[in-house]
This record gives C-alpha cells, sequence and structure tokens, in this order.
C-alpha cells in the first residue's frame, strides 16, 4: 500500500474526523515557527487517539503527537508520518486515598488553564503552573516547572499507550524525573503516548492562592519576552543559569534572519515576525559555542527539535530531531 492509499484507509477509520495533508505547523507552536506535517489529525477524545495511535502504528508510519506546541522546534521541512494535534481536554477532581483531593487531567487539558480552575477551587498543587503555555501530557514528559514546583512533585500516577495498543498506568515515581527530563525524553526507543495523569491536590484559601498566582504571572511579564517564543532553550546547568552565561557572552540582541536572543531573558529566542526554525537553531548554536569556549560548559537543550532535520544539525546536537520520541508527547 502507498502512503496516499495509507492516508485514504485512514481518513475511512476515522470517519467523520477530518485527516488534512501538508499542513503547515507554525500555527500550532507557541513559537509560531514549523514546516509543514505530511499527514495531520485533530483528536478530542482519548478513544480517537487510542484507535489512531494503534492503526498508524500498524501501518508502520511514525506518529508525532503535539499539545500547545510549547518546548519544540519543529524543522522547515516539517514533519514525515502523522502528527495529532491533541484537544482531549476533560478532567476532573475526585477524593483519593484518605480523602486528599486529586484531579485527572487528559493529555491534551492545558495545564495553565487546568491550574487556574483548581485555584478558584481552593485546590494547590499545580499553582506553579498557572502561567506556563503547554498540555499536560507535554508537561509529564518533560517535567515541567517554574516557581519552585514541577510535575515530579504532584505526579501521583499517568496513563500511557505503548505501541503493542495496550495501555498502561505507570506510577510518578516510575517516571525517573530529573531537572527537565523524564524516561520518556531518555528512552526514545519506546513508542509512548501520554492519556491522562493524576496529580495530587491539598486544600488551600482560593483568595491565597489567587494572590501568589498574580505574583507568578507579574514575575513572568517583568522577566520574559512578549513576542513569540519556544520557552526557555537551554537547561539551566548545576549551579547557574543558561540566561546568565548568554548574556555575560554578549549575545543578548543577536539576529539571524527574524529570530533573535531576547534583550529580556537571554534564554529565550523569539520571533520578530518571520523566522524560521534554521535561523533558530544557528542562534542556539551559536550561543552554545559561545558559552563553551567563554566558560568550558556545554548547554544542553530543554527543548525538542522535531522533524526532518538536515543530518548536520542532527549530527550536532547529538539526537535524533525527528526523534523516535516523535514517537511520543510534544509540549
Amino acid at each position: 500500500m502507498n502512503r496516499q492509499n495509507r492516508w485514504e484507509a485512514l481518513e475511512q477509520l476515522l470517519g467523520p474526523v477530518a485527516v488534512r495533508q501538508h499542513v503547515p505547523l507554525a500555527e500550532y507552536t507557541t513559537l509560531r515557527v514549523g514546516g509543514p506535517a505530511e499527514v495531520l489529525v485533530t483528536v478530542t477524545s482519548l478513544e480517537t487517539l487510542i484507535m489512531l495511535a494503534h492503526s498508524v502504528w500498524e501501518m508502520g508510519i511514525p506518529l508525532w503527537v503535539l499539545g500547545g506546541g510549547s518546548n519544540v522546534l519543529i524543522a522547515d521541512e516539517g514533519v514525515r508520518g502523522v502528527v495529532v494535534i491533541n484537544r482531549c481536554r476533560r478532567f476532573n477532581v475526585f477524593t483519593g486515598p484518605e480523602g486528599a483531593p486529586r484531579v485527572r487531567a487528559e493529555s491534551g487539558v492545558p495545564l495553565a488553564g487546568l491550574a487556574r480552575t483548581l485555584i478558584r477551587q481552593g485546590l494547590d498543587g499545580l499553582t506553579w503552573a498557572v502561567n506556563i503555555p503547554g498540555t499536560v501530557g507535554g508537561a509529564v514528559v518533560g517535567n515541567a516547572g517554574a516557581h519552585g514546583g514541577c510535575v515530579a512533585d504532584v505526579l501521583e500516577e499517568l496513563t500511557v499507550l505503548d505501541g503493542t495498543g495496550q495501555v498502561h498506568r505507570i506510577s510518578g515515581t516510575e517516571m525517573a524525573y530529573s531537572y527537565r527530563s523524564s524516561r520518556f525524553k531518555t528512552e526514545t526507543s519506546q513508542r509512548l503516548v501520554v492519556l491522562e495523569a493524576v496529580f495530587r491536590l491539598r486544600p488551600a484559601s482560593a483568595d491565597v492562592l489567587q494572590r501568589e498566582a498574580e505574583s507568578f504571572v507579574a514575575h513572568r511579564r517583568r522577566t520574559q519576552p512578549a513576542e513569540p517564543s519556544v520557552g526557555s532553550i537551554f537547561r539551566n546547568p548545576k549551579g547557574d543559569f543558561a540566561g546568565r552565561l548568554i548574556d555575560a557572552v554578549g549575545l543578548k540582541g543577536a539576529r539571524c534572519g527574524d529570530a533573535m536572543i531576547s534583550t529580556v531573558h537571554a534564554n529565550f529566542i523569539v520571533n520578530l515576525g518571520q523566522a524560521r526554525a534554521a535561523d533558530v537553531e544557528a542562534l542556539m548554536r551559536r550561543a552554545r559555542e559561545a558559552v563553551r569556549t567563554r566558560f568550558g560548559v556545554t548547554l544542553e537543550p530543554e527543548i525538542l527539535l522535531v522533524g526532518e532535520w538536515p543530518p548536520a544539525v542532527r549530527a550536532y546536537w547529538g539526537t535524533q530531531p525527528a526523534l523516535s520520541a516523535a514517537e511520543g508527547e510534544g509540549q
């Protein structure tokens, strides 16, 4: 079966779910950069997501699930295979062991929106996430965090789909969490899609939580750029800050095309209008080399490079940016 016939078979399988070809992905990312998906499908239920992922894998076609579009840099040449826009957004609060509150959220739930809802209900646990872009799925894969909190602190369990079509539950302690990383980021040979997550919560004053959240939002506005960005580019090295190091080598405001290292925070690259992924990657490389030359520190990306990157780019960053983890989840 050739690729076109595969897409037609997929369309018949999904029925009313639209299967679109050669759709630019820029509009689905916070950086507003990204080439076309060979095939793009939007799903709104876990049942459809499970059926789609299993069917695509059985056809031998790569699958990548995209949530809120933060923390990913999609190649200008786009992404081969099927890209799934995850709009599975159901969640519910329930009582867990010993009467403690929990929230169960599907992987497409926007993390910041979930945090705000819980704040209004007087439930703490995700307040630190009130201004984090992206979805629950991407957050649990990348151990998202801010303001002293992170996913690893509150994740109780998650439900995943594996490459055989089986659904599994994994405890938070099995995720091998570290700073902005998890086993799903390091074990990229395994096909996995996050379906939903359960987070531990605790009762608190809604007014107190709201004031705390407002201070987090105000801090972000003071310290991070307003222009479209992918989020923090590099992980902070132990005992230091990537932004400080990049600033120290004089690269604030450096440009490549319409991509610029932010003048507000040097660990952000912003899109001034018509930036390309290649422009952003070139600035990443320039910053990394300058910091390594000056300080002997090798900055490691916090973001994922996804799609059809040239071999030289793959070799430089030491990963497969078309990622076996492109079998997984993007924020």
